[in-house]
């Protein structure tokens, strides 16, 4: 009688907390199943929380007695893993901290390769990548503009190694749609922000945020749809940060840092006296940092006159009062995106291909000092 489900996964648990850890290749041969069973198997205990998924292996959550699990040693002159990210994004280097822990744990070399932010960057990046001899690429492009996506759809759909995008969503029926990619539900952060502030009574809202990422541009689209569809909203309006967050293409010649001056933030007093607003969303955290000061300077108080939710969550916490933040899963995406790309590593040669992943995880709001309730209107 063949063994059901259940029963061959009880079995799964049951080998992996004997020895603390077990390829998913001689679990099949044990269980007398393929690996791709196997595989679900461990995904899905890994979904209940009853055991840890690795590069191949499935790991106990809890320690066996008398066995101490030896570090994985990462062999550099073996071929590694490229990450591709721009230059000057901590965000970014976020996922890339979680990418790497994945890569190490698995024994696996991670190669790290900036992009300048100039037209053509990341392409040159996974050139030099794969000559050096890549296995595979995680990939962040910088797509300052809307129409940067198709730009880059024929090279990194003709890159020869497997790659994953990591915190970008192609735009559906692109040629780039049919990549795996793990990103940020942007859409939902901005529900959540909206939600927490209409929670605490705020009907007149702002968002001030950057347009030359795919991150502002999801969120300044989505910040509109939910605000206008939220009947309790009386007013809101969007409003870029300043005329730099514009999504123009950047000069190469230029040195960060050098020549010409950082244009001026957008006037935020005017605009929430302009809409009477009592609460801003405020896109990314150095510009909600400077945006709060310049609300000090201007007599408005936060969270008393103004509450205010950053979105990123990089330095927020640093702010003073600490900003309530919508905090992307960013280093949760780097490890993700890793996973997807060493499952595609390992993928026996000649086996029927493997449906393309499009993996989205959901921010969760931190609450700060910088939200309270909306002051009672006189009158």
């Amino acid at each position: 009688m063949r063994e059901g489900a259940a029963a061959r996964r009880d079995r799964v648990l049951e080998t992996v907390r004997a020895r603390g850890e077990v390829r998913v290749t001689t679990l099949a041969r044990e269980l007398g199943v393929s690996v791709v069973t196997v595989r679900r198997d461990v995904e899905e205990l890994s979904r209940r929380g009853q055991l840890a998924r690795g590069h191949g292996v499935a790991r106990s959550l809890t320690s066996v007695p008398g066995q101490q699990e030896a570090p994985r040693t990462v062999d550099a002159a073996a071929p590694a893993v490229g990450l591709i990210v721009p230059e000057h994004h901590s965000y970014l280097f976020e996922a890339v901290r979680g990418a790497r822990a994945v890569l190490e744990a698995a024994g696996v070399r991670a190669a790290l390769h900036i992009a300048r932010h100039h037209p053509g960057a990341e392409r040159e990046m996974a050139r030099q990548a794969v000559e050096q001899g890549a296995r595979g690429l995680l990939v962040a492009p910088r797509w300052r503009t809307a129409d940067a996506p198709a730009l880059d759809e024929r090279w990194l759909c003709e890159l020869p190694v497997p790659a994953v995008l990591m915190e970008r969503r192609p735009e559906a029926g692109t040629p780039l749609h049919a990549l795996d990619s793990v990103c940020s539900d942007h859409w939902y952060g901005a529900h959540l922000a909206l939600d927490h502030l209409i929670g605490l009574g705020h009907r007149r809202l702002v968002l001030a945020a950057r347009d030359d990422s795919p991150t502002a541009r999801t969120l300044r689209t989505a910040f509109a749809r939910i605000a206008a569809e939220r009947p309790e909203v009386a007013d809101w309006a969007v409003v870029l940060t300043s005329e730099a967050a514009a999504a123009t293409a950047p000069d190469p010649t230029r040195q960060p840092g050098t020549g010409g001056q950082a244009a001026p933030l957008v006037d935020l007093c005017a605009v929430l006296r302009e809409h009477r607003a009592t609460a801003a969303v405020l896109h990314a955290d150095v510009d909600a940092l400077m945006l709060v000061q310049q609300l000090r300077e201007g007599g408005v108080r936060v969270p008393q006159d103004c509450s205010v939710v950053a979105y990123d969550d990089v330095v927020a916490a640093l702010g003073s009062p600490p900003l309530t933040a919508v905090a992307p899963p960013k280093e949760e995406i780097g490890r993700v995106a890793a996973e997807v790309l060493l499952r595609r590593l390992e993928h026996p040669r000649g086996a029927a291909p493997e449906a393309v992943r499009r993996i989205e995880l959901l921010p969760r709001l931190v609450v700060r000092g910088s939200s309270a309730e909306a002051a009672a209107s006189p009158g």
